[in-house]
């Protein structure tokens, strides 16, 4: 489990540094609410991005994208409604994207998938 948690932080780490290099600024890491968690948020040209990071070192469970299933995507969005609520941000564009991390022989490959969560997920 240690060991799940490590790489996953490593791989939040590489989405940042990506992100950054990428012209996102990050206004939040590990937002939590009563609703869930969102790994970062961000901010890129004029819209709010809420980014899950998912990293794996095998796809022994399968790929990182298919483990946001309709109960995360539904803990993502109702966390993402509210932080726009709190920030009074419900007049600013906002999307919900998926970066892939893959551990292989030590290296790194990320997969940044935009508008992963299009439609509000069903109750």
């Amino acid at each position: 489990m240690y060991e799940r948690h490590e790489i996953g932080k490593i791989g939040e780490n590489i989405a940042v540094t990506y992100l950054l290099q990428n012209g996102y600024i990050i206004l939040e890491r590990n937002f939590e609410c009563k609703q869930g968690e969102i790994d970062i948020i961000a901010k890129h040209k004029n819209e709010i991005i809420f980014i899950e990071v998912k990293t794996r070192s095998s796809a022994l469970y399968g790929l990182p994208k298919e483990s946001v299933n309709n109960i995360k995507k539904k803990h993502i969005y109702k966390s993402a409604e509210y932080y726009v609520y709190k920030n009074n941000l419900e007049n600013e564009p906002i999307r919900i994207d998926v970066i892939e991390i893959y551990k292989k022989h030590g290296k790194f490959k990320l997969l940044h998938i935009q508008n992963a969560i299009t439609d509000k997920p069903q109750k």
